[in-house]
């Protein structure tokens, strides 16, 4: 369970935050001009609509805007979280291939430290090392 105010020091929580932010603008600005729009329109050549209240068509429009926030939001977290998720997959693929290349380079030293013991040794009988 986290703890009181964790969320503050949360890298990954708060840009995945500002990123759906980010999203919920851009979407509300999507519908809302174009609903902007159309409501000039229906003014113009609406009586129906020009018969509504001013707190209904506000309603309407902001609606629009809260819709088109949400989709655009919803849209780019998991966009973000994708991005995330390539992210931890390509570190992880990097710390394995070091590891490995870590490995490689300790098993080379090891056969060369034993190829030398071996010329060594040989070296000290006085033979040719094996090779006849």
């Amino acid at each position: 369970m986290r703890a009181h105010a964790s969320l503050a020091k949360d890298s990954d929580a708060n840009a995945a935050a500002a990123e759906a932010f980010r999203g919920a603008a851009v979407g509300a600005a999507k519908t809302g001009i174009p609903l902007a729009l159309l409501a000039l329109v229906g003014l113009a050549i609406s009586p129906l609509y020009r018969g509504l209240t001013v707190q209904f068509r506000l309603f309407v429009q902001m609606s629009g805007m809260t819709l088109g926030g949400m989709v655009e939001a919803d849209r780019r977290l998991r966009e973000y979280e994708a991005l995330v998720r390539r992210r931890r997959r390509v570190e992880r693929d990097e710390a394995v291939w070091r590891r490995y290349e870590t490995l490689l380079e300790e098993e080379e030293a090891e056969a060369g430290a034993v190829a030398k013991r071996g010329r060594d040794s040989a070296a000290r009988r006085g033979g040719d090392g094996g090779n006849k």
